[in-house]
């Protein structure tokens, strides 16, 4: 089977795996591997295929099918003028709220602005008017990454259109190059790796699977570990907390939001997850994903175990899944099924636990002594790690902390085993190093508490401008601590920071600028004092902040892939005694 009769294939099959018993199609040259898909479903009973000449009366039918089904109904058109002429009907589907699936084939990417036939920009032609789009480019040939990929993809913009995911339902647009052949080429066999669920389930149930016996929440799985991420707007931690402890489901936690969910996780949760040994032994048979996980590179590799269930709950809107492994994807409500919960012991030492607990017992247990091989041998001074662990002891446990993206962020992750402070924010919607300062000023001022930030020197740079503010204005009680390794410190962890890639790691990776913190702070009239020590900087910080002042502490960058290696060889030597 050819990449395009591939792509199409998969999507219309994905289609109808996710309820779409219509299909509208306007006939042309570049959407033929779609009508082709669309024809053979047909033949095998699957759908009900409605042929139009007209695109804008093409539109309106679908519009009607979806109004009178209840159903997503898509409508597929050749490429140029051809989509446009939906938009009338994509545009009274989203004043309405019926869910209609535009399907347009367009040119591969590298013919779009070369004068090609037919060929105009057509991702975003329905500008506001539709809930979902996506442009899925023409394959060269049939992806590894394929079946995840394109089927997720239409899981998504299905739930779109549904609203099933909380927003308000309504049109979606998938844009969908292809490159010839066009045709089937005798072989109508779809790719092993290509194929849906074994089922016939959709590749990703959104918001409809109900298992208890009031119609709520999420079905039990005895060895089920929970991964809290950044959590949506709005939501609740102390929903996950109870949700979790009343099952007696081990967490593991990223440092954001309120203490609750970090002081009731597995200690040392994501340092954890790199002892890749002691993980093969306890795996779980199910992850749930609250939020977003931005974080660590160990939990995206456990989203990937083969055989895993991996499942999803999320607010309104796109659902976090850069690996394409969710199977279900749960709405925040799942997680208050309502009545009472009972709060178990967060560590499990009651001896009468449950025996689904004993799974969770061993995660606690690890995570445990991964902690106290960590307080044995803490992070040498000066680094990033001894940095963010003396930072947290600071703050306390009842302190607001805005920490940047890059290494602090990731240091306080791995390197601090509990809740780091009553309130940990950060800007993970991008996960950008732009405006921190400028953030934490707006937590203080907002909160109308003291506050404290942990930055590198490249965030502190990029928002050096936060440090303006005019002599009538309210000034943040905030104390910003900057980690200054002079440059891109992160990226010595990363791949270019490997040893052999040293020669050109200095110019464009570690981008050292040499600049003077504390003549940039006396330009702003804003206090700097240099830590020199540990217990330097644990007064500075355990200082209540009066007023906007910033702390710095100087470090070798060329420290941090080491000191990070020998965090995790201490964790996995902590679970092999």
């Amino acid at each position: 089977m050819n990449p395009s009769s591939a792509l199409a294939t998969v999507l219309v099959d994905e289609l109808v795996r996710g309820g779409v018993r219509d299909v509208v199609l306007a006939p042309g040259s570049r959407s033929a591997p779609l009508a082709y898909a669309a024809l053979a479903a047909e033949a095998a009973g699957r759908v009900r295929l409605h042929v139009r000449v007209d695109e804008r009366s093409a539109g309106f039918l679908a519009l009607g099918l979806a109004k009178g089904s209840g159903r997503p109904v898509p409508v597929v058109t050749t490429s140029g003028t051809a989509v446009a002429n939906l938009h009338p009907a994509v545009l009274e589907a989203s004043h309405a709220g019926v869910p209609v699936v535009a399907l347009s084939a367009d040119r591969p990417h590298e013919l779009r602005g070369t004068g090609a036939n037919q060929t105009t920009a057509q991702p975003g032609l329905f500008g506001g008017a539709t809930r979902f789009e996506c442009d899925l480019p023409a394959p060269e040939a049939a992806p590894a990454a394929g079946a995840g990929w394109w089927r997720s993809t239409v899981c998504r913009a299905l739930a779109a259109a549904r609203g099933a995911t909380g927003g308000a339902p309504g049109p979606v647009h998938l844009d969908l190059a292809f490159r010839d052949p066009l045709v089937p080429d005798g072989d109508d066999t779809l790719p092993e790796h290509l194929a849906g669920r074994p089922d016939g389930r959709p590749w990703v149930e959104v918001g409809r699977v109900t298992t208890r016996a009031d119609g709520h929440g999420i079905a039990h799985v005895a060895r089920t570990l929970v991964v809290v991420g950044d959590l949506p707007a709005g939501a609740d931690a102390e929903d996950v907390h109870h949700w979790a402890a009343d099952r007696g489901h081990p967490v593991v936690a990223e440092p954001f939001g309120p203490k609750t969910v970090r002081g009731s996780a597995v200690p040392c949760g994501s340092l954890l997850l790199t002892a890749t040994d002691w993980v093969d032994d306890h795996a779980p048979d199910r992850v749930l994903v609250v939020g977003r996980p931005t974080l660590s590179r160990s939990v995206a590799a456990l989203l990937r175990r083969p055989g895993l269930v991996v499942e999803s709950v999320a607010g309104p809107g796109p659902w976090p899944d850069p690996g394409h492994v969710a199977s279900r994807v749960h709405p925040w409500s799942a997680l208050r099924p309502g009545g009472p919960h009972r709060i178990a012991e967060v560590h499990l030492e009651t001896p009468e636990r449950d025996p689904r607990a004993e799974f969770a017992q061993a995660w606690y247990d690890a995570g445990l002594a991964v902690a106290d091989a960590l307080a044995e041998a803490p992070a040498a001074w000066p680094s990033g790690l001894a940095v963010a662990a003396a930072v947290a002891e600071a703050v306390g446990r009842e302190g607001v902390l805005v920490v940047g993206s890059s290494n602090p962020v990731r240091d306080l992750d791995l390197g601090v085993p509990e809740a780091v402070a009553g309130l940990v924010v950060a800007n993970r919607g991008l996960a950008g190093i732009d405006g921190l300062v400028s953030t934490a000023a707006g937590m203080a001022l907002g909160l109308g508490r003291p506050t404290h930030a942990l930055v590198g020197d490249l965030t502190f740079l990029h928002d050096a401008n936060g440090l303006l503010a005019g002599p009538d204005e309210p000034r943040p009680d905030l104390t910003v601590v900057v980690v200054n390794d002079d440059g891109g410190g992160i990226f010595t962890t990363l791949e270019p920071g490997e040893p052999e890639r040293a020669e050109t790691f200095e110019r464009v990776f570690g981008t050292p600028t040499g600049t003077d913190l504390a003549a940039l702070c006396r330009a702003h009239a804003v206090p700097h004092t240099l830590a020199g020590s540990r217990e330097e900087l644990v007064r500075l910080v355990g200082e209540p902040p009066a007023g906007l002042s910033v702390v710095e502490v100087r470090v070798d960058r060329g420290t941090h892939r080491q000191a990070h290696a020998d965090l995790r060889a201490l964790a996995a030597a902590a679970l092999r005694s």
